[in-house]
């Protein structure tokens, strides 16, 4: 026979809770005790004539005056299921009474027991005032410092996008009564981000990839929210794989990008906790994604991203760069600098010269493109071929003369000396036309000689290697010592 301590089988209810279960559960309901003061959100479970029910979370429901919901037209809004966050105002053994808002005297003590305790109240910012905002704190007039706000000092101009809100705050100073309250929302934010923040860094961890928030650019960097509280560093020189001078030039304030964390220094102070960031190695690197696009010797499309003394850079593709030398700007002239040439944003084609992966270097050249003159210089000039040009300038050793762009000869001093009016020579300036012939070519050592035009009145040119078997030279060097010996006669 079984006691009445060990029924023979166990009791079930209706569903396939057992009644251990159920007793172990109304237990956790009845250690759920409540306090005076506390904040609730309890969902709507009856409503009554009078009153509405809610469900505290104990084994005691909750009660509520019907009046307190009504809005201003006198309507009842609610229906069962619907949460309300309301104060204890009273709690015993056999009720719980909630309201709204706490009032008169017991408001006081609340508020009181609030702050000793630390418990947030509610408040609604009703205006801004002199040095701050008149905030209602349980139907009360309480004063929060504009430095109490925010966790940043509020701006005459922001002031008014926090009017009309219910916001939390912690009660700082409750004096006369009730009269003078002092609250701030500062402290809460702070008190709430360094709790945010240490479940963060228990967690982050160097290499992770995570959502960041730009909060403000400065000339070094950008600084990105991770969580309420904790913000990181992303150098300017990690904010694209591209070369970047200003912050903004890729990302704005507000915006909320990813990106892997570099490095997270922990010193004993909170306040000086750095977290390096990286907005580029968030993504692919182009160096692995895309350079095998690009290929030594062919001709591709570049934009001019910024010019050096040097040279000046150009992009090939989103995030990978190659340098043109100055040395490879032009055939056609001397080039002393990139400007010169290029512009940055100057759309060109340039030709790819080199590729070393493990510096990460590419060398361009922009004057292969637009061709070499020394390339087909034979085709134009032969030795002893009259020709016209420009005096580039004077040197010791001889004078520089260009007779188209990208091709410029030696006239030796040794030969101006042998000119019947080599005076003449010395008064020449850069700029000057003068006429002269071929003396030697070498394309291949892209070496040109040239002399006077009077050379040919002691050289027989007609009897030069070059000219044998080609009676256009002959002829041509006839006209010339004519051209020469009719300058004597004249006396010039």
């Amino acid at each position: 026979m079984a006691t009445n301590d060990q029924p023979d089988e166990p009791l079930e209810d209706n569903g396939d809770t057992s009644f251990a279960d159920m007793l172990a559960a109304y237990g956790d309901r009845a250690q759920g005790a409540v306090e005076v003061g506390q904040r609730l959100s309890v969902p709507i479970i009856a409503i009554g004539e009078q009153s509405v029910f809610v469900d505290t979370g104990t084994k005691i429901d909750g009660v509520v005056d019907k009046g307190e919901l009504l809005d201003a037209e006198g309507g009842f809004n609610y229906s069962v299921g619907d949460v309300l966050n309301l104060y204890v105002v009273e709690a015993n053994e056999s009720e719980i009474r909630l309201s709204q808002a706490l009032a008169g005297e017991g408001g006081v003590a609340m508020l009181r027991d609030a702050q000793q305790s630390g418990l947030p109240v509610e408040g609604r910012v009703q205006a801004a005032c002199k040095g701050g905002f008149e905030v209602q704190v349980l139907k009360k007039r309480a004063f929060c410092p504009a430095s109490q706000m925010d966790t940043r000092p509020v701006s005459a101009e922001e002031a008014a996008r926090y009017i009309g809100q219910q916001m939390s705050f912690l009660i700082l100073r409750l004096e006369d009564r009730g009269r003078n309250i002092v609250v701030s929302r500062r402290a809460l934010l702070e008190r709430e981000q360094a709790k945010g923040r240490e479940q963060f860094l228990e967690t982050a961890h160097p290499g992770e990839v995570v959502a960041g928030r730009v909060v403000r650019l400065m000339p070094f960097g950008a600084f990105m929210e991770l969580v309420p509280g904790v913000e990181g560093l992303v150098h300017v020189s990690e904010l694209d794989w591209r070369r970047v001078e200003r912050p903004e030039e890729v990302v704005a304030v507000g915006q909320t990008l990813p990106v892997r964390i570099l490095k997270i220094e922990r010193p004993e102070d909170p306040k000086g906790l750095r977290i390096s960031l990286s907005v580029k190695q968030a993504g692919d690197d182009p160096w692995v994604a895309h350079i095998d696009q690009l290929s030594e010797g062919a001709v591709v499309p570049a934009v001019i991203t910024r010019c050096a003394p040097f040279g000046a850079f150009a992009e090939l593709v989103p995030g990978i760069e190659g340098l043109i030398h100055i040395s490879e700007m032009s055939y056609a002239r001397r080039v002393n600098k990139a400007e010169e040439v290029v512009s940055p944003g100057e759309a060109v084609s340039v030709r790819i010269k080199s590729i070393d992966r493990e510096r990460r270097r590419i060398a361009l050249s922009l004057r292969e493109v637009a061709g070499d003159p020394w390339a087909t210089a034979a085709t134009r000039y032969k030795v002893g071929q009259p020709v016209e040009g420009t005096v580039e300038k004077q040197e010791k050793f001889g004078l520089f003369v260009t007779l188209e762009p990208g091709l410029t000869g030696l006239v030796p001093r040794s030969k101006i000396s042998e000119d019947d009016d080599a005076q003449r020579f010395q008064g020449l300036r850069p700029g000057d036309r003068i006429t002269l012939v071929v003396d030697a070519l070498r394309p291949e050592e892209r070496r040109l000689t040239l002399a006077p035009a009077s050379s040919v009145e002691r050289n027989d040119w007609r009897n030069h290697p070059a000219a044998e078997g080609t009676g256009a030279l002959g002829t041509l060097a006839e006209k010339l010592q004519q051209a020469m010996a009719g300058r004597k006669t004249n006396g010039s």
